[in-house]
């Protein structure tokens, strides 16, 4: 396992910031470089691309790495998968880390219309995809559910970037060790990153993996407010199949029992009601910015290489947060 790395080594935060528009995002970008901020990681569902806001910041703020936590591996044919990529590899040489995942049925099927089948094979096919394409060879086969025929990418990349793959549960941890250069991680407590990073880390063979955690933050001491908002972000994720499946995983099975259950049986305010306040106190990092940066940090002791800021609307000020949250 990856020694541990202190707060000030990388240090991130998620974009964009909810409420500002893109053309907006300029001073925000440049006030995190002052601030001690390393790393902006984008993300994808039903709001910005992922791939729009860093361009932004490679061109505004080009101290920051940039990266993506995550990318469907369906949602994007392959060649133009590898044409995004590439692009912004380009435009932010050596900066760029890019992290695809399976994403969720929800994403991948309900909202583009696209089979959730086979997940593990999709995300490894186009991993093995992007990393044949943007050597500018010609590439044929089957990958995941795309027939490719003598694609060839014409713009040349002169650094790879690292391919990070988003993963929950044991099967996608030994492939974000083994194929990837690394892995994202999702909703779990500081303890459950003692679970899976070990496995990323011994399935890489040789040289240690990069662990990136997208951590949700509230920095306000509101119990009330933590609690009543925290139970709905908790149940709108993890009531989703793969994440479900991940919990049950980690050892709540019977903790979240009852909320599975009633969210199931349509009864929405019985199931927020069901989840217990430890749960909250584990997967969501509140109260005050320093025990927020002390809760970050026990993160990292158990694995984590880059934390991923993700700051929740808990009537927070967004940008006072990222200021109370900066590294010391």
């Amino acid at each position: 396992m990856a020694a541990a790395t202190n707060l000030q080594d990388r240090y991130g935060i998620t974009i964009p910031f909810d409420g500002v528009p893109l053309a907006d995002h300029r001073e925000w970008f440049r006030e995190l470089v002052d601030l001690g901020y390393t790393d902006v990681w984008s993300a994808e569902a039903d709001a910005a691309d992922a791939f729009t806001p860093l361009a932004l910041a490679a061109a505004w703020a080009p101290e920051l790495r940039l990266g993506t936590a995550i990318v469907p591996a369906y949602t994007r044919g392959p060649a133009l998968l590898a044409q995004s990529v590439a692009s912004l590899a380009s435009a932010a040489p050596g900066r760029f880390a890019f992290g695809i995942g399976t994403s969720s049925n929800v994403i991948v099927e309900r909202w583009n219309g696209i089979p959730f089948e086979e997940p593990y094979k999709q995300v490894k096919d186009m991993v093995t995809f992007l990393r044949e394409a943007m050597t500018g060879e010609k590439v044929s086969g089957t990958f995941g559910q795309s027939e490719i025929q003598r694609f060839q990418l014409k713009l040349e990349v002169s650094e790879q970037p690292p391919i990070l793959i988003a993963a929950l549960r044991e099967g996608m941890l030994k492939l974000a060790g083994s194929h990837g250069d690394g892995a994202i991680i999702n909703w779990l407590s500081a303890d459950d990153v003692r679970t899976v990073a070990p496995i990323v880390q011994a399935a890489s063979g040789s040289g240690a993996r990069e662990i990136v955690a997208r951590i949700f933050v509230a920095p306000t001491d509101d119990r009330e407010t933590v609690m009543a908002f925290g139970r709905v972000a908790i149940a709108a994720y993890l009531n989703v199949p793969v994440y479900a499946e991940f919990h049950k995983w980690l050892g709540r099975d019977e903790v979240l029992a009852d909320m599975w259950r009633l969210w199931g049986e349509g009864d929405r305010m019985g199931a927020l009601a069901a989840i217990p306040d430890k749960i909250v106190d584990q997967l969501i990092v509140w109260g005050k910015p320093e025990a927020c940066r002390e809760h970050i940090q026990r993160y990292v002791d158990a694995g984590v290489t880059t934390p991923a800021l993700a700051i929740l609307p808990f009537n927070v000020d967004q940008r006072t947060a990222l200021r109370d949250l900066a590294p010391r």
